[in-house]
């Protein structure tokens, strides 16, 4: 079975993590070959250094998806996120498609082109992955993809994951940690005004922003113009960050909107505490107070990071309840399972 893993992403974010664990999951299974597909980018070199199968596009386009379609001939695509699964719900004819959505921004969660697109898309696909409830829950027309739906939480490979961080030696000394990309979507601006509020407090606390994007440029002209450079340092895209994140004392996020962050997965199972914004995936993840802390107030946020960054035993508490959690929702075999079953029937 050729299975064609479709994105609309040319960089190496969230979504693409989560396409690159599901090949490595199948690559040793002889009945299964997957490929890559997306627009050519900075993806290319990681898929390279994992040894995956690519096929580029000059474009996320109907017609450029389907001569990837002549070229490769699969028998299932799987296409990730709202607008590539729109795409190739255009693209595709009759070889069966299989929805994967990432995260529900505002925009589909009412009327609106993008919810309607995503309608035609779901009604065309034989089955849709959601990675969260909440993410479900909040699309306009989710009773309408109601019996072809499932929800599949992201997963991560515990195992590796360790062994990838310990790969590093070197010792990393920063309080806050942000991993992902800078975009509207994760609100890197925010961020920063949030920082502000922990600095004015204590003063020495040292930041570590990973990622980059189109907000790059207005995320450091806030840092100059509060006079942070000498709190928070941009290390640009980190193709591995697990040393560093393991070093930290606390992961802050301030999206807009999520599904399930495989930065927080990554977060919990290195036991790092999370303050974030109650977002869908993030509300799935968290219990406030537990293993970590929801606030919608830039005040709460910076109240909830000092708390961790001042207090040894919370900090000690929080890390033992992410690595308990990370333990109870990371099964891989299930995930894997819940896939392939999937491609069987459609």
């Amino acid at each position: 079975m050729k299975v064609l893993q479709l994105l609309s992403s040319d960089r190496f974010s969230g979504a693409e993590n989560v396409v690159c664990q599901i090949i490595d999951m199948f690559s040793g299974d002889a009945d299964i070959e997957m490929t890559y597909c997306s627009p050519d980018g900075q993806i290319r070199e990681t898929l390279k250094e994992k040894n995956i199968s690519f096929e580029p596009l000059t474009d996320i386009s109907v017609k450029e998806v389907k001569r990837i379609i002549n070229n490769v001939k699969p028998d299932v695509i799987h296409a990730h996120d709202m607008r590539a699964s729109f795409v190739a719900a255009r693209a595709c004819g009759k070889i069966p498609l299989v929805s994967h959505v990432h995260n529900n921004n505002f925009n589909s969660r009412g009327l609106s082109i993008k919810s309607l697109a995503y309608l035609f898309a779901g009604l065309k696909a034989k089955h849709i992955f959601w990675v969260s409830q909440s993410s479900f829950d909040g699309y306009a027309f989710h009773k309408a993809l109601k019996k072809k739906s499932s929800v599949l939480y992201n997963v991560i490979n515990v195992d590796e994951l360790y062994k990838k961080m310990n790969s590093e030696e070197k010792a990393y000394n920063y309080d806050v940690v942000y991993i992902g990309r800078l975009t509207y979507q994760k609100n890197p601006e925010r961020l920063i005004e949030v920082i502000k509020l922990v600095v004015d407090k204590r003063p020495n606390t040292k930041v570590a922003i990973v990622g980059t994007g189109e907000l790059e440029e207005s995320t450091k002209k806030i840092v100059n113009n509060y006079g942070l450079q000498g709190n928070v340092e941009f290390l640009g895209f980190q193709s591995n960050p697990l040393k560093l994140l393991h070093d930290s004392k606390v992961m802050l996020l301030t999206s807009r909107w999520e599904g399930t962050p495989m930065c927080a997965l990554e977060a919990m199972a290195l036991g790092v505490p999370i303050v974030s914004t109650p977002t869908d995936g993030m509300n799935d993840l968290i219990q406030s107070g537990i293993n970590g802390f929801l606030n919608d107030s830039d005040d709460g946020l910076s109240e909830n990071v000092l708390n961790i960054l001042d207090n040894d035993e919370l900090r000690e508490n929080i890390s033992k309840a992410q690595i308990e959690k990370s333990k109870k929702i990371n099964d891989i075999n299930n995930y894997k399972n819940a896939i392939y079953k999937v491609y069987k029937v459609v």
